[in-house]
């Protein structure tokens, strides 16, 4: 992977002009990116010269100082507008005011953004500098051919990716993203802080995404030149490969997650035996996650990667729990599939969590989700767990592992 400002030169005629934000805390006010998070564009170099995508605002005055360095004087012929979200378009108006002169490139419907964004002036002003492109469209460079392919709702209506034939590269917006400031060594590598922005941010959009990768099975790709993240130039199959994965919402791991609420310790204690019995009982891997301490898209993450789910709760105000009701929600509204889900529920008086938790997954059945199976063993705990808790977390086990 060639990591954006280690590496400024992508090739001899592309290079990167992005940006890493080190002080950023949520990205998109939600997500906790603790290794900061990078704001990619890129310059082609030949005949004509083109600008890959904006920046962040924050970050628009050295993404302009990043381009002048690497044009050495030259003026840009062509800004690609890619995504209108507002970090990769933020700057599109500064850039403008910079090169009076450049042809703005991007979708019908991302022009039509950008008057939201900007204003009519400024909306006014680019009508005689802007080239509407969709499908199949083709932007010449001299040696360098963009080809443009449509990939409305990955993960915006107005997205656009495009292929450069000659040095068999795929720019492909926020898909193949990951979290994290290219400056920065994630220790995990790639996949991780990928599939965490996968399922937090695109996963509802799975058809969507199967769309463009058929599209992109045509197409020779030696390097991938994502919005987030590093530039993938190694092993391009196995990234195509994650993506076919989590966007046909298949296994990618076989294991079991167990996701659980405890208020007094009591329902943890029987997550931590059901995990010490599949174990026993040869998975090859257990994930338990307590839902009010952990990282919200961490545990929907881990949810999408294992075929096997156990959610273990508190009945709480004859409901369920918040932390866990969230949890479920944010899996439903991923279009949750192709899972086996099991159930483990704790009441003082009346445990009745499972049916309500069972509820929130027929809704999510109705309006999206498919292929969920529900175990048919039930652990009622009252309280603290017992024997005949134990045992009936035993038969739970022999059936998910089944």
């Amino acid at each position: 992977m060639l990591e954006g400002n280690r590496s400024m030169k992508i090739s001899d005629a592309v290079r990167y002009v992005g940006a890493d934000d080190h002080d950023i805390d949520l990205f998109e006010g939600q997500f906790c990116v603790p290794l900061g998070m990078a704001y990619n564009s890129y310059v082609i170099l030949d005949d004509k010269v083109a600008v890959m995508d904006s920046v962040d605002a924050a970050f628009g005055d050295q993404w302009l100082s990043n381009i002048r360095k690497e044009l050495g004087g030259r003026v840009p012929d062509y800004l690609v507008v890619q995504h209108m979200e507002m970090d990769h378009s933020a700057s599109i108006q500064k850039f403008a005011e910079a090169y009076p002169k450049v042809v703005i490139v991007s979708s019908k419907m991302a022009f039509t953004m950008m008057k939201s964004y900007f204003g009519d002036e400024f909306a006014s002003a680019l009508a005689a500098r802007q080239l509407v492109v969709g499908e199949a469209s083709v932007l010449e460079l001299g040696k360098h051919t963009l080809s443009f392919i449509a990939a409305p709702n990955v993960h915006w209506p107005e997205v656009l990716m495009s292929y450069e034939k000659n040095e068999k590269i795929l720019f492909s917006a926020d898909a193949f993203g990951k979290f994290g400031a290219n400056d920065r060594e994630d220790p995990e590598g790639w996949t991780c802080e990928a599939r965490r922005y996968y399922f937090g941010i695109v996963g509802k959009f799975g058809p969507q995404v199967q769309a463009v990768l058929k599209k992109a099975a045509a197409l020779d790709i030696q390097k991938i030149c994502p919005l987030h993240g590093p530039v993938l130039d190694a092993d391009i199959g196995e990234y195509l490969k994650l993506y076919d994965i989590w966007s046909s919402y298949g296994v990618e791991s076989e294991g079991v997650m167990i996701a659980y609420t405890s208020v007094y310790g009591n329902t943890k204690k029987a997550v931590e035996k059901l995990a010490e019995i599949l174990r026993q009982q040869g998975c090859p891997k257990v994930v338990v996650a307590d839902l009010a301490r952990e990282d919200t898209y961490e545990n929907v993450e881990n949810a999408f990667r294992y075929g096997k789910l156990v959610l273990a709760s508190t009945t709480y105000n004859g409901g369920v729990f918040p932390a866990m009701r969230e949890f479920i929600e944010h899996l439903t509204e991923r279009n949750y599939q192709n899972r086996k889900i099991a159930f483990v529920e704790n009441g003082s008086w009346a445990p009745v969590v499972a049916k309500a938790m069972r509820a929130l997954f027929d809704r999510g059945l109705a309006e999206g989700c498919k292929n969920l199976t529900f175990a048919e063993n039930k652990v009622s705990i009252k309280i603290s767990m017992t024997e005949k808790n134990i045992a009936e977390l035993e038969a739970l086990a022999q059936e998910i592992l089944a």
